[in-house]
């Protein structure tokens, strides 16, 4: 932990750049984490100390420069302010964070090599990021890996781990791959899983599954002879129990 001279000697994250400019390779490498983030706006509507990243720099005191940033594709940290200062961020300072680094970095493998597999794999290690999730749906074969990957820290050592979805212990959530639908798009997606296996599902998937619940219910009663929009006040509240 740094000593409070040193963080005051360090740049705040207003004099710093956001991000690196380094142009995505394809649009799912902003849609994905974002449907992650959008996921977590939703399961963790009740809590104010998580804060989830996409495409925003890290700038920490582990590598060559405190000024040179780290940008992964996402980022979740704990224990720190939804909102810094009720503000949305630029970027993340770990020296602003109370020393908080990323539990979790995501990192996407695009057509352009990154250096996920080694360059990045030893930053995110030196920094001590517990969680380091590779996905690479489409060059996997090319670099000799997986899709998908999550490896663990383990004796100051990432250790890659088995099991999908995977189950994040001191995060509380699974992660791993799925086929959904997003903006009406079918696709394999990223996506967030309770401990028992069971994928969170967007307020999107949510609506088509009480619609298609309504309409099930509709079938259900034209098939007694009722008709489901004049319904007696009884038969209404035994609908309403049944759906």
């Amino acid at each position: 932990m740094l000593s409070s001279e040193l963080k005051a000697a360090l740049p705040s994250t207003a004099e710093l750049p956001c991000s690196d400019d380094t142009p995505v390779d394809n649009e799912d490498q902003n849609l994905l984490p974002n449907i992650l983030l959008f996921l977590l706006q939703s399961i963790w509507k009740d809590r104010l100390d998580w804060f989830f990243g996409v495409d925003m720099a890290i700038y920490h005191t582990t590598g060559i420069s405190p000024q040179v940033p780290v940008v992964p594709d996402a980022f979740l940290s704990l224990g720190v302010e939804r909102k810094k200062g009720g503000k949305s961020r630029k970027s993340y300072a770990t020296w602003e964070e109370n020393d908080r680094v990323p539990l979790l970095v995501l990192e996407m493998v695009s057509h352009t090599p990154g250096g996920e597999y080694d360059r990045k794999l030893e930053i995110y290690r030196q920094l001590g990021v517990l969680y380091y999730i590779v996905y690479n749906p489409e060059y996997w074969s090319r670099d000799k890996q997986q899709p998908f990957e999550v490896y663990k820290l383990v004796n100051s050592s990432y250790q890659l781990q088995i099991g999908e979805p995977y189950w994040l212990e001191e995060i509380g959530l699974g992660i791993g791959r799925v086929r959904g639908v997003f903006n009406g798009i079918e696709q394999e997606q990223l996506a967030w899983f309770d401990r028992h296996g069971t994928r969170y599902l967007t307020d999107g998937e949510r609506a088509d599954r009480e619609y298609e619940r309504a309409e099930k219910l509709e079938q259900y009663l034209r098939s007694l002879g009722v008709d489901p929009h004049n319904l007696p006040v009884d038969v209404a509240s035994q609908c309403e129990n049944r759906s």
